[in-house]
């Protein structure tokens, strides 16, 4: 249920009253349940309509629409900035990657980062990692592309180049940065043709693939690329 501009405002201040001072009480001496104690019963709503949805294309679709039900909440949390664990921050973020929301989920991932927010109990992975990987899948499968893949993909670098994560996530997401350049993906030609980019793109691309393979040398799947770039590069 979309809210009301009145609602809105009232989710925003509760989202302030909550981080700072974890609820509020009204004139009759009652508790108001907080902004995120909503958000989470908004949530625990969505997330049952969207187990009744099969396809993964009109899931995406759902969260697509569910998304500004959230805004509200979301800027009194950039507003006040708590910095505490957040199952509302940890899904949105997400679900906005999921449903190809990029300007959604960017400053979300960069305070979840920043305040070590885990995600949802159903991943096994820190948040760093979850990011990575979903950003990376979603260059390669082609989701994400064009500059908004070079960008985004250049952030997720930079916000997680000092965390621990597995070697192999870190390789896709170095190939998905050299794609991004390249202007490649998994639905395309695998024999990219590297006569077809400029020397500054191959120049680019080059070191991110090779530091996929450095990390990930069975299954990183760059060498084709690298040998192509690097006879590019050589003429």
């Amino acid at each position: 249920m979309r809210q009301t501009p009145a609602q809105a405002h009232y989710m925003r201040t509760m989202a302030a009253l909550a981080a700072s001072a974890g609820s509020a009480a009204d004139a009759h001496g009652q508790t108001i349940g907080t902004a995120y104690e909503l958000q989470l019963a908004q949530l625990h709503q969505h997330r049952i309509a969207l187990k009744d949805i099969k396809a993964n294309e009109r899931k995406a679709e759902a969260k697509r629409a569910m998304l500004p039900e959230y805004d509200a909440y979301l800027a009194g949390v950039f507003d006040t900035q708590p910095g505490t664990q957040d199952e509302v921050v940890a899904t949105i973020l997400i679900w906005a990657i999921d449903a190809g929301d990029y300007a959604r989920a960017m400053p979300l991932a960069e305070y979840a980062l920043a305040s070590g927010i885990n995600p949802p109990d159903n991943y096994n992975r820190d948040m760093a990692s979850v990011v990575a990987e979903e950003i990376a899948e979603a260059v390669l499968a082609g989701r994400l592309k064009d500059q908004d893949a070079i960008a985004v993909t250049q952030r997720v670098l930079e916000l997680t180049a000092e965390t621990d994560m597995h070697d192999q996530i870190k390789a896709k997401l170095n190939k998905a940065a050299g794609w991004a350049l390249l202007g490649k993906t998994n639905s395309q030609d695998i024999a990219m043709d590297a006569k077809g980019r400029t020397l500054q793109v191959c120049g680019a691309a080059l070191p991110y693939l090779q530091r996929a393979m450095e990390l990930d040398p069975l299954r990183a799947g760059v060498k084709k690329d690298i040998e192509r770039l690097e006879a590019r590069l050589k003429k």
